[in-house]
């Protein structure tokens, strides 16, 4: 029912800032609490930021309170993730998710992107 399309990855420095974006398609996510998450090989896919339907609620993980900024547009129905200052344990593939079926950093998302790659260099 929603397809959701994640892009702005890339390989940056130590310190250096990426803006990550998620389109949704299909049927209208509006109505869908929005979150970001990142997974590493052999790791639990961990909670980032997370935004309610109607961007009142916002959250962060501790280790990117700060530096990251979650927003939305829901005209356009896109989620973005400023994230500033970034670290090399930032690196992983960052997922955007819509629906979520338990709390905002529940990984009980409806729908799910396919993720796009972070590289931080030190």
């Amino acid at each position: 029912q929603v397809q959701l399309v994640e892009s702005g990855g890339g390989l940056v420095q130590a310190g250096g800032s990426l803006r990550l974006s998620c389109a949704a398609s299909g049927r209208t996510a509006s109505n869908y609490a929005r979150g970001w998450f990142r997974q590493v090989p052999g790791k639990e896919r961990e909670f980032v930021a997370g935004i309610s339907w109607n961007g009142i609620t916002i959250l962060y993980a501790d280790l990117v309170k700060g530096r990251f900024t979650i927003s939305r547009d829901s005209a356009k129905n896109t989620v973005d993730l400023q994230m500033n200052s970034l670290k090399p344990e930032d690196t992983a593939v960052y997922y955007c998710a819509a629906g979520a079926a338990g709390g905002l950093t529940s990984p009980q998302y409806r729908y799910w992107g396919q993720g796009t790659q972070v590289t931080v260099s030190s």
